[in-house]
């Protein structure tokens, strides 16, 4: 199927400006043309989206909208301080073209609203979208803005994100009441932004461990997962200019939140769904070509997984970032495969190459490398040790606080800072587990046998240890948890269960690693939960919510028990 192929020098504008001191572009052309802004950024073209975003990004509110939105995208792709300066200052300079076409006493600056908030009745179609567009562009600039190291800036983020909810609750309250009137061509495009800013808010608040969804819900906020998924199943459906936005929430939350913090369990049914209309639409697009990679890759069909990643990096070469993602699902897909070799080619290239997380990049390639022989290793050039030393000083703080994967690389590394290095045993296992790797491995009974495999052999080395060091309780733990994943995942639940215990009654001998009890716990519960025994499964899921603190991850694990409980409820 051809797709629309309009660069910014053949769109003629000129008719917009002819007699006019100061031009002005309409609602529907302006429509128009960010949809072939959109068709442009989806077919690898994005400098050209944004050169023909960029003449009107001061006259017109889906003009400016769009541009900052991309240099957002990008920011967050880079971690780059030169692109968040350049999609902030964007980002100030939207909000003010946006406000420049918001109803003068508009939703928000009315004293009422502060209290009793209802919709202004008389708006304009055009200061509707208003609303609209600004609500849109306070929350990405919060977004960014949680980025920002100090706690006012969280404060803000947190004022700016409060105030975008409002007006999205204001415009569907207006979006329902005009549904009975005779619609403009325009309004598709307004009723599927509020499906997306409504259902985003709802999903992504439902995912929030229940004290403080309590919260949020007395501040005035919903988080009702059905009600924003069926928000953006709506908008994803609706035809309008952001239903592909909506698709890839939608997206991201079966292919990556619900993954890693979740049950593992996506939902690869719907989101193929979703794909299917842009795979043939954009059949080179890079992020098409990029969730259906990651759709193979969840389905544990790593090796076509890996061409369409391949296909990916590929397609373009304007955004490496999009690459820097690719090398992470691909460092993946070759661990899942027990293919360190390769593993480690993709890690080492995100060491050199991206700025995301350098400490985790570290850890991980070192970690992938100890799985290799040594001879190998040495064969390669690199030194392990070194590697591991590097780790605690490439740390990133965000809001002044430590982002928890590198505080657990860190804390892994730490073995490595004396003189007489403790080699971890699985490293690389164990963070394929941090990442919920182990219930994408389930998918293929073959590879799990084989990760047993390596298991029960590291499982043997430390029996037989004759000088055990001061790791040595947490190493054996580490690999009972992990070998209790294995046998779960292959059915053999009560083997699983008596490694699982085998943790948990270790508890008071474990120094270092004080992630492993209330993990393991949480495993055991879903193993319940797998025999059928579900009140048993809450129980053990609840207790490690109430009785467990201050741990490694803790709030990741939140995230899942959070899950978890929400599969048994309903």
């Amino acid at each position: 199927m051809e797709t629309k192929d309009n660069s910014p020098q053949q769109v003629d504008l000129s008719h917009l400006s002819e007699g006019a001191e100061s031009p002005k572009m309409d609602l529907e052309t302006a429509l128009k043309e960010c949809s072939t802004a959109l068709d442009l950024f989806l077919n690898n073209r994005f400098a050209d989206a944004l050169a023909l975003l960029k003449p009107w990004k001061s006259l017109s509110m889906y003009h400016t909208m769009g541009y900052s939105s991309i240099l957002v995208m990008q920011a967050g792709m880079t971690f780059d301080p030169k692109d968040m300066d350049a999609a902030m200052t964007s980002l100030r300079e939207s909000l003010q073209t946006c406000q420049s076409f918001r109803k003068k006493t508009g939703i928000v600056e009315t004293l009422t609203s502060l209290w009793y908030r209802q919709p202004v009745e008389n708006l304009t179609e055009e200061e509707m979208h208003a609303e609209l567009c600004y609500a849109e562009v306070l929350l990405q600039k919060a977004a960014l803005t949680f980025l920002d190291e100090s706690i006012i800036g969280f404060i803000r983020g947190g004022m700016r994100i409060r105030n975008s909810y409002q007006i999205y609750k204001d415009c569907q309250a207006l979006a329902n009441r005009r549904e009975e009137k005779k619609q403009k061509s325009t309004h598709i495009h307004f009723r599927g932004g509020v499906n997306m800013g409504i259902g985003s808010f709802n999903l992504m608040l439902s995912l929030l461990p229940s004290r403080v969804l309590r919260l949020m819900e007395f501040l005035g906020f919903s988080g009702d997962r059905e009600m924003g998924l069926s928000e953006l199943r709506e908008g994803a459906a609706s035809n309008s200019l952001r239903s592909i936005l909506s698709t890839l929430t939608l997206l991201m939350f079966h292919l990556y939140i619900t993954v890693i913090l979740g049950t593992g369990e996506g939902n690869l049914t719907e989101a193929e769904a979703l794909l299917e209309p842009y795979i043939e639409k954009y059949p080179n697009g890079a992020l098409i070509l990029f969730y259906t990679a990651r759709i193979a890759l969840l389905k544990g069909n790593f090796t076509f997984a890996q061409e369409k990643f391949l296909a990916c990096i590929a397609a373009q070469e304007e955004w490496r970032q999009i690459h820097h993602l690719c090398y992470w699902e691909l460092m993946w897909a070759h661990s899942f495969e027990l293919n360190w070799r390769e593993a480690y080619r993709y890690a080492d290239l995100l060491c050199k190459e991206s700025k995301w997380s350098q400490a985790v990049y570290a850890f991980q390639k070192a970690a992938i490398l100890s799985m290799l022989p040594e001879e190998e290793v040495t064969e390669l050039g690199e030194n392990v040790v070194e590697i591991f030393r590097q780790v605690d000083g490439l740390r990133l703080r965000i809001a002044g606080k430590s982002i928890p994967t590198e505080k657990f690389a860190a804390k892994k590394a730490q073995r490595y800072s004396s003189s007489n290095p403790v080699k971890p045993v699985v490293p690389a296992l164990e963070m394929m587990y941090v990442w919920n790797g182990f219930t994408v491995v389930g998918k293929r009974p073959e590879l799990t046998e084989s990760i047993l495999t390596i298991l029960e052999k590291a499982d043997e080395q430390l029996r037989d240890d004759p000088n055990p060091s001061e790791y040595h309780t947490d190493d054996q733990c580490v690999v009972q948890l992990l070998k209790g994943l294995c046998l779960r995942q292959l059915g053999r639940l009560v083997q699983a269960e008596l490694c699982f215990n085998h943790v948990i009654s270790s508890e008071n001998d474990i120094k270092h690693d004080n992630y492993l009890v209330p993990f393991t716990m949480f495993e055991l519960g879903l193993l319940h939960k797998q025999k059928g025994d579900i009140n048993t499964a809450i129980t053990v899921i609840e207790n490690v919510k109430t009785n467990y603190k201050d741990y490694n991850m803790e709030s990741r694990l939140h995230f899942r028990i959070q899950a978890a409980l929400n599969t048994m409820s309903s």
